[in-house]
């Protein structure tokens, strides 16, 4: 196994460029981003997904490795290239605060709306033009939760790719099918022709998310439709059915993976 003590290491200038303030341009030209931590690389080594980001490298400290081996099985991490790196390379390395001794250099893949609509979902989690890295990665990991198909991000959106938000998926990001990129209207649109029942969050809708409306739109194929942390929602021309949350006391609103979990859970875990 190859042991990394140098701080001038190219294998270390290549992990910083995936995380450092150029970094979603250099994802974007190599295909690859970083995941961090023993959750999400041993969710990446098991993926759910039959495809998509796969693992190229881990790097591990000599504490990393001890904890990768208790998780991982010797045959299984045999098939991938390990690469030990010293303490002092590691905090270097990592993005986080506390790294964990662990580093996985992982592919990055593009699904297209085509191959969502091919998997035949049921519920599918919308996101227009979110912009903060932790509300991204935990409505992803809320949405694999709950038991929804898929999340698709808008154009404008965050960079799912980003280090803060891979780690907010806490692995997440290996069992669901996250697309990106996607026009809402064109969404909007394929998804009627498939046969979705589309539905928007707002703060201020006639139609209100209780029990008696859950009851009724959970019985068919739906999309749920969330906007912008500041800016809400759009105009639409499209005009989904707008849905908004009943709340007490005195505040505004919700923040939008507060949000999110309120409907997710009711829509994918209500029997």
């Amino acid at each position: 196994m190859e042991n990394i003590t140098s701080l001038n290491s190219p294998h270390i200038e290549r992990v910083k460029a995936l995380i450092g303030s150029r970094g979603k341009k250099n994802r974007e030209l190599e295909n690859a981003f970083i995941a961090e931590g023993i959750q999400a690389v041993r969710e990446a080594l098991f993926p759910k997904l039959g495809e998509g980001l796969a693992v190229k490298r881990v790097y591990v400290t000599e504490n990393g490795l001890t904890k990768l081996s208790e998780a991982i099985s010797k045959d299984i991490l045999a098939k991938y290239e390990v690469i030990q790196v010293s303490d002092q390379v590691m905090s270097v390395m990592a993005d986080s605060e506390s790294p964990q001794g662990i580093i996985a250099l992982c592919s990055t893949k593009s699904l297209k709306l085509k191959d969502l609509w091919q998997r035949k979902p049921s519920k599918i989690a919308f996101f227009w033009q979110i912009q903060d890295p932790g509300n991204a990665g935990t409505v992803i990991r809320t949405a694999d939760a709950c038991g929804f198909d898929a999340v698709v991000f808008s154009s404008e959106s965050v960079d799912i790719f980003n280090p803060k938000t891979v780690r907010a998926t806490v692995g997440s990001l290996w069992h669901i099918p996250v697309i990106v990129d996607i026009n809402i209207e064109e969404f909007i649109t394929e998804a009627k022709e498939n046969k979705f029942a589309i539905y928007a969050l707002t703060g201020e809708a006639e139609q209100q998310f209780n029990a008696e409306f859950i009851d009724k739109s959970k019985k068919a194929p739906s999309v749920w439709i969330f906007g912008n942390e500041a800016r809400g929602l759009p105009s639409l021309t499209s005009d989904p059915i707008k849905v908004s949350i009943p709340m007490k006391g005195y505040a505004e609103s919700l923040n939008v993976a507060s949000a999110a979990a309120i409907v997710l859970h009711s829509i994918g875990l209500s029997l």
